[in-house]
């Protein structure tokens, strides 16, 4: 019974970040935090708190990450019986994180002079372990922090904590908030410490909501198209569908675009430059006659580029009636699997039918493209699940973002709930860095979002077509944009270690005075 309750809290995780149903896909604060409060009164009852732990885990990733099965099985050919094997290994091989965390977490808690085992509490402990097992989970192997606690909170009251200490610190409060509640309490003297640090988070958080002080300004506005071809994913790179569609569609819509800025999704035209038909590169660069400078328009668009000698980079670059591809922008945190192969997985790679998927990383911290006083940052695909090192464009480097764009191709995936949640990981990018989120996708979801999280235009999924939106870019820097650029995760780490730390120190000084 326990175990099974587990396994439906850790679903209640899962969801919690894009509800699947179609009146409502965006993230619900309150089903997380249900989640977690129903995962947490097991927890202090059951006999069996890391089965009930890897139940949760396992089932929470499951419920975040089973679209990953469309992928393998719908498009990279990979058996059905395998696909399925595929996913659930994943989702309990991250549950381990979580497993690992609580396994220490009863070690701390475990009363010595209990006779029935009854684990004494610690929220503020449960929390610091809970947080670290978070950031490990989303920057240790590559990293896969898809489905985060803080991802469910983009509209909820602790949505104000993002520009200060972003989605891993949001993750933090909300799991203090759990553990706290559910009775994760021992004596009567930490009884009135967690009521003291609840009180204080419940009335900065009120606070927060009813001052929502802004760290960053307007730097005007600049006018975008964004592109949607809508060519599935099992025509996209076969010569006589989909690569065809692509070098007719997106040549001729983007030539109809008046605005300032265009952009097209990932891997737009899916061949190499060296393999695109005679006059196609300037059909696709913009036209602009001498007399008309102030309307002059940049186009931005996704290619693979490179050779076999060199490498191959998944890229975005960019053409202006000037010149053709001033800037270039290669992309770093690549995929395992379907852009690169880890070592040793050759076997399971070759299993799958996945064009372009040797890529090389491109490099950290590519300077913005530069167009009508704004600075535009790309990032492809999920590289915006990497808060830590889109952060790196603030460390003063090169001039600041003042608009993010990704380029992404959630064909790959169907139509799931994958593109809810990508939307509401760049929502979350939004409000910690307080710049707008603009995103072009093959079949969806193409939107704009504002600097405060909110989506102010998005296209319907799965149509061809184009969205036309005025985006105001912003200068200035939040809390959480100047720590994260010049220490990335380290300051959580240190926080909560230093906080575990201090728990093993009080042990040891209980322990010494019982021994004597």
């Amino acid at each position: 019974m326990d175990i099974g309750l587990c396994g439906l809290a850790g679903a209640l995780q899962g969801v919690s970040i894009a509800l699947p149903v179609q009146v409502s896909t965006s993230p619900s604060w309150w089903v997380q935090m249900m989640g977690m409060l129903m995962f947490l009164y097991v927890l202090q009852k059951t006999q069996h708190a890391l089965l009930a732990t890897l139940m949760y885990g396992a089932s929470w990733m499951g419920a975040s990450c089973w679209w990953l099965y469309i992928s393998m099985n719908t498009y990279g050919g990979l058996n059905g019986f395998l696909s399925f094997t595929a996913v659930a290994a994943l989702s309990t091989v991250l549950s381990l994180y979580y497993v690992g965390c609580i396994a220490i977490y009863q070690s701390f808690t475990k009363s010595e002079t209990s006779s029935n085992n009854q684990n004494k509490s610690d929220p503020r402990l449960l929390a610091a372990l809970w947080t670290m097992a978070e950031v490990a989970r989303g920057t240790w192997v590559s990293g896969f922090g898809w489905g985060g606690i803080g991802y469910a909170h983009i509209e909820g009251p602790l949505a104000v904590w993002a520009p200060w200490v972003g989605v891993y610190g949001t993750a933090a409060i909300a799991c203090y908030l759990c553990a706290a509640s559910t009775g994760f309490i021992g004596a009567a003297r930490a009884s009135q410490k967690n009521v003291s640090t609840m009180t204080i988070i419940v009335l900065l958080t009120i606070g927060l909501n009813a001052l929502k002080p802004e760290f960053t300004e307007s730097n005007g506005v600049i006018d975008v198209a964004l592109l949607q071809g809508n060519i599935p994913q099992d025509e996209k790179f076969t010569a006589q569908t989909g690569v065809e569609k692509a070098l007719t569609w997106y040549p001729k819509t983007l030539k109809a675009q008046t605005s300032s800025l265009v952009i097209a999704p990932e891997t737009a035209i899916p061949l190499l430059p060296q393999q695109w038909p005679k006059g196609i590169l300037e059909q696709l660069t913009p036209k602009q006659e001498a007399e008309e400078q102030t309307h002059q328009q940049a186009i931005l668009i996704g290619l693979p580029l490179g050779s076999l000698q060199e490498g191959y980079t998944n890229s975005v670059v960019a053409l202006t009636s000037k010149e053709q591809m001033p800037w270039q922008y290669d992309k770093h945190h690549l995929v395992p699997f379907g852009e690169f192969t880890p070592q040793g997985m050759r076997w399971f790679t070759e299993m799958m039918s996945i064009p372009l998927g040797d890529f090389k990383k491109g490099k950290v911290n590519t300077p913005s493209f530069s167009w009508k006083q704004q600075e535009i940052a790309a990032n492809i695909c999920y590289e915006d699940l990497f808060t830590e090192e889109l952060a790196k464009r603030f460390d003063g480097t090169h001039p600041a973002p003042t608009i993010w764009v990704n380029f992404s191709n959630l064909a790959w995936f169907g139509n799931t709930l994958a593109m809810d949640q990508h939307l509401h990981i760049s929502r979350m990018r939004a409000l910690e860095f307080e710049r707008p989120f603009v995103k072009s996708s093959n079949t969806g979801i193409t939107a704009v979002v504002n600097h405060k999280g909110e989506v102010t235009h998005q296209m319907d999924r799965l149509k061809p077509g184009v969205l036309l939106a005025e985006v105001e870019g912003r200068t200035g820097i939040t809390p959480y944009a100047y720590w994260s650029a010049r220490w990335g995760v380290w300051p959580i780490w240190i926080l909560c270690g230093l906080w575990v730390a201090w728990c093993a120190y009080q042990k040891r000084r209980v322990y010494a005075r019982r021994i004597r």
